[in-house]
């Protein structure tokens, strides 16, 4: 029971006290009267009958008594306690806490003010002109005004209403104060008018030309300024203001109270406004900020899933309007950012990579900005990144973006794969790309195989070079850019770029060893200064793997139609949590979901390169790269021809560790021996477990039409079946192999 209700159960209890307990009519001792009750001592006893609060099970409890379930008066930290614990809000805002916000406004601040000066100074001859013209009516208008205030025209509605009304005394007060008002009036400016004569008279005799002309220049500049029409200003506006409302308290909760959710409707047609507003509504950037705390049980991401009606409710178009949770909060406090413009039509700051510029892909780089126009950086270093979107949303031109990124260090190798096949990625493949191709047939995907065949025994050959480097050279255990600039170590970037990579993971012969291989470069990749983009339209978990999208560490996520692919993506509960990429819209190209740089899940909007641009870029990026010594593979023409793999002779090396005398083998047995044979091939596969390592080699084997199957051995005594291969298909798929070779 609340403490509140106290106040109306103690005199609901003294009026049942004071209610006759017998009926006159029935009981003829009882008569009219009433037994008087001492309300003190009631009390009293009352309190005194009261069970211990700690004691839940009295032995003579009465079933019908009332329980108190509320405690008493909470004891927690008093005022000091709760001071002590109280956040404090930043003595500056944000962006004059941030060296890059603040040259950032600096810049803007200088540019719009600039702005106005040039465009005013380019105009006042014209401005001049107008006054000049307009100067005669402006004339009239002081003189004609002057005469209307020396003849008291003001009181004249006043005086006639007396006329009217026939009022005599009246009129013949409001006469003569009119005639007090006329003589002043009159003499005032009879003076004002022989001062200015005498002026002019004193300028026209004594002063030098130039102030001569300045004088009249003056007087004809206002004469005409008092000649403006309303309708028609000289002066016009050098910049358009957007026609965008304050944002207010009334407004938001007339929005909230229009999305239909139950608990806010309900506290607000009992006279609550269903919305408590945790801090002031400010201005945010070129938009405005309202924090606050939602009703009992209701999330932000109620309010998310209705973000259009959102929208309709604060009259913005849909781009501006952006709900927010606070991850440090509970899950009820919304953050709702109201731009000045549409995201995706509002002007951007222009790339700082745009015209000039190289890169060191170890720093931080700008790819885009948030809702509030600042700018958003990605490192990318130590990280492996999917994309993730439906088709003509902009995850092409993200992807081509990160990639122009990393062709401006001259130190990265860049391998890119168009998947789709239409050339978006010529720009940086063609002139930068040590590896490139672009479409999905049957040599295009060899190519593919084989120099990802290449980069993992790239990424071996590097995990042993770090490990054998001084700890005082390499003491994170990981590329840095001071390794990277050692061309000896071979330990430069490299950055791996594919657009629908769903048609590797999907290929039906060599699906698993691409996903095989990619999941590796995910996992142990970063640290060895290798980086893998994937960018999909089909973000499920076949066209994505789940052991590359849970090991990736960067996330881009434009549209999505579904919970599943917005997971798949952003990572699993991320719809639950309010991160949703399903809210944006068609027109929000381009716009993202970004999930990296130590951060939770910002609202981005990437640097739209287009093709024309990347071209320039990409040029720009060759040339750096000539200058530097470190063009390379297919920017130079040359020819990929690919070494002998653990792809190339699998097959070949089982046969080698299966004697000819055994039928049928264990694929755990298989695994042992392939890693005595070639430990630096196979070492990796003999540290897993025994179940992992029939698995792997199942899935290995499957694109080559091999399939595993039970073999059972005796084994003291007792009989184990486990999963293994037969010789004969091994050896029948070889000959049909080098027999296809040969015909060749």
């Amino acid at each position: 029971m609340n403490h509140e209700d106290e106040n109306e159960l103690f005199p609901r209890l003294e009026a049942d006290m004071t209610t006759p307990t017998t009926n006159p009519a029935t009981d003829p001792e009882a008569g009219s009267g009433a037994e008087v009750v001492d309300l003190d001592k009631a009390r009293t006893a009352r309190a005194e009958s009261t069970p211990d609060p700690a004691d839940t099970t009295p032995d003579d409890a009465d079933p019908t008594q009332r329980v108190m379930v509320d405690g008493p008066a909470p004891t927690g930290p008093g005022y000091l306690g709760r001071l002590m614990g109280a956040r404090r809000r930043a003595l500056l805002p944000a962006w004059l806490r941030s060296r890059a916000e603040l040259k950032t406004a600096a810049r803007w601040a200088a540019g719009h003010y600039g702005h106005l000066a040039g465009y005013h100074a380019l105009r006042s001859p014209y401005y001049a002109g107008r006054l000049a013209f307009q100067s005669p009516r402006g004339a009239a208008r002081f003189v004609g005004g002057s005469m209307r205030w020396m003849s008291d025209r003001e009181g004249e509605p006043v005086r006639l209403a007396a006329v009217r009304r026939e009022d005599t005394a009246e009129y013949l007060k409001l006469s003569r104060q009119r005639d007090g008002r006329v003589r002043l009036r009159t003499l005032a400016g009879v003076l004002a008018m022989f001062t200015g004569l005498g002026a002019a008279l004193a300028i026209y005799v004594l002063a030098p030309g130039w102030l001569q002309a300045l004088s009249v220049g003056a007087l004809v500049l206002a004469l005409g300024s008092a000649g403006t029409r309303a309708d028609a200003p000289v002066v016009t506006r050098a910049v358009e203001l957007p026609n965008a409302p304050k944002l207010t308290s009334d407004i938001v909760l007339r929005a909230l109270g229009a999305l239909g959710i139950p608990a806010i409707n309900q506290a607000q047609g009992k006279g609550r406004d269903g919305f408590q507003f945790t801090a002031p509504i400010t201005r945010d950037g070129p938009g405005w900020r309202a924090e606050g705390n939602l009703p009992y049980g209701v999330t932000v991401t109620d309010v998310i899933e209705r973000r259009d009606k959102l929208a309709s409710g604060l009259r913005r178009t849909l781009g501006c309007v952006w709900p927010e949770a606070v991850p440090e909060e509970h899950t009820g406090r919304l953050v709702l950012w109201v731009g000045d413009q549409d995201m995706s039509t509002a002007k951007k700051p222009v790339w700082p990579l745009l015209k000039g510029g190289s890169v060191d892909l170890f720093k931080p780089v700008a790819f885009g900005t948030d809702q509030r126009g600042r700018w958003v950086e990605i490192t990318l270093m130590y990280i492996a990144a999917v994309i993730g979107a439906i088709p003509r949303m902009g995850k092409t031109f993200l992807l081509r973006l990160l990639l122009l990124i990393g062709a401006l260090d001259v130190r990265a190798e860049l391998h890119t794969y168009d998947l789709k096949g239409t050339g978006d990625l010529d720009p940086v493949g063609e002139r930068v790309s040590h590896r490139h191709r672009a479409g999905d047939d049957d040599e295009d995907i060899e190519y593919a195989l084989a120099d990802l065949r290449e980069l993992r025994k790239e990424l071996r050959r590097r995990a042993k070079m770090i490990r054998s480097l001084p700890r005082d050279i390499c003491p994170e255990s990981k590329v840095t850019s001071e390794l990277a600039n050692k061309p000896t170590l071979g330990l430069h970037p490299i950055v791996i770029g594919v657009d629908e990579c769903q048609v590797w993971f999907e290929h039906p012969k060599h699906g698993a060893e691409f996903e095989e291989i990619c999941t590796d470069l995910v996992k142990r990749g970063p640290a060895t200064g290798i980086v893998l983009l994937l960018a999909t339209q089909r973000p499920d978990a076949k066209a994505l793997p789940t052991g590359i999208s849970a090991n990736a560490s960067a996330r881009f996520c434009l549209k999505v139609m579904g919970q599943l692919e917005n997971d798949m993506v952003l990572g699993t509960s991320s719809y639950k949590r309010g991160i949703r990429a399903t809210m944006f819209s068609w027109k929000d190209k381009g716009i993202h979901y970004f999930v990296g740089e130590g951060s939770d899940a910002r609202i981005v909007s990437s640097v739209y390169v287009d093709a024309p641009t990347a071209e320039t870029i990409g040029q720009r990026a060759r040339t750096l790269r000539e200058a530097a010594g470190t063009l390379s593979g297919h920017a130079l023409g040359e020819e990929f021809e690919a070494s002998d793999t653990a792809g190339d002779t699998l097959l070949a090396d089982i046969l080698a560790v299966i004697g000819a005398d055994e039928a049928k083998v264990w694929n755990e047995t298989v695994v042992e021996r392939l890693a005595d044979l070639r430990p630096e091939r196979y070492g990796d596969w003999a540290r897993m477990s025994g179940e992992e390592q029939t698995a792997h080699l199942t899935t290995v084997l499957k694109p080559y039409g091999i399939t595993a199957g039970q073999v059972g051995r005796r084994i003291d005594g007792k009989f184990v079946n486990k999963r293994g291969i037969k010789r004969d298909d091994i050896a029948a798929m070889v000959a049909e192999r080098d027999g296809k070779r040969d015909a060749s």
